[in-house]
């Protein structure tokens, strides 16, 4: 699965540093699409040219507060963790915590950043989130798998994937586990010298039922597949800067 992906993130590498303009366009394109994306398959009724009027800075008439706030929270919430990125700082819980404060600042600020306290249900999922007792054992189990030699090992797009799919799966906080976990796949991404991805709103079905797949049967190639297949279309998006 991952042949054509290794050969398309050499060709990329082989190619760097891509041009400076190029890359601050390539940015601006996927931060917009990120976000519009990311908060579209969360219900957010903003289309992408109101996404990127209110990035702007700009109001729309007849949306929400709530939904202007999605948008620039998640801007934020990516410089986060391109700024992690950079630093080459250790992903821990606390930086878990910080993504997801960033993501609902402003929104509902008594829970973020913090673990929920009630039960919480997946609309239109099988799968049922662990009960609130359990999420700090459950989020510790996560980072200690994510810290083991055999994960380390695994290509960045499968252990990216199921990082999501795990976090998501624990559903840890009242609201924003979609957005946090698409981040965290990003930042598993970037970090091994990928661009992030895009999970596309008309995708949303195909998504929700492989992350079902993962969280009842434990099986998570359908969910590494589709991510591999996003994974593909950024690293053309960027190879189409070089040609």
């Amino acid at each position: 699965m991952f042949e054509h992906i290794n050969q398309m993130k050499k060709a990329l590498d082989d190619n760097r540093p891509l041009p400076k303009y190029a890359v601050k366009s390539l940015r601006e394109k996927l931060l917009l699409d990120w976000t519009y994306n990311s908060n579209a398959i969360e219900g957010n009724t903003l289309t992408i040219n109101e996404t990127k009027v209110v990035l702007e800075g700009i109001t729309v008439g007849g949306k929400t507060l709530r939904e202007h706030l999605e948008v620039i929270n998640h801007r934020d919430a990516i410089h986060f963790v391109e700024e992690i990125v950079q630093k080459g700082e250790p992903l821990s819980e606390w930086q878990i915590k910080n993504i997801h404060r960033l993501v609902l600042k402003g929104i509902d600020d008594e829970y973020a950043g913090v673990y929920r306290d009630q039960q919480v249900f997946i609309s239109g999922a099988k799968h049922i989130p662990p009960a609130p007792f359990l999420i700090k054992e459950e989020m510790e189990q996560l980072m200690i798998w994510y810290e083991q030699a055999e994960t380390k090992k695994l290509h960045p797009v499968t252990r990216g994937a199921m990082l999501h799919a795990i976090f998501v799966g624990i559903h840890p906080f009242i609201d924003g586990n979609g957005r946090t976990s698409r981040l965290l796949l990003n930042l598993e991404l970037m970090k091994a010298g990928f661009p992030p991805i895009v999970i596309k709103v008309e995708n949303r079905i195909t998504y929700y039922e492989a992350l079902d797949k993962a969280h009842t049967q434990k099986e998570y190639e359908d969910f590494i597949k589709l991510v591999a297949d996003e994974v593909e279309d950024s690293l053309n998006l960027y190879l189409s800067a070089i040609k």
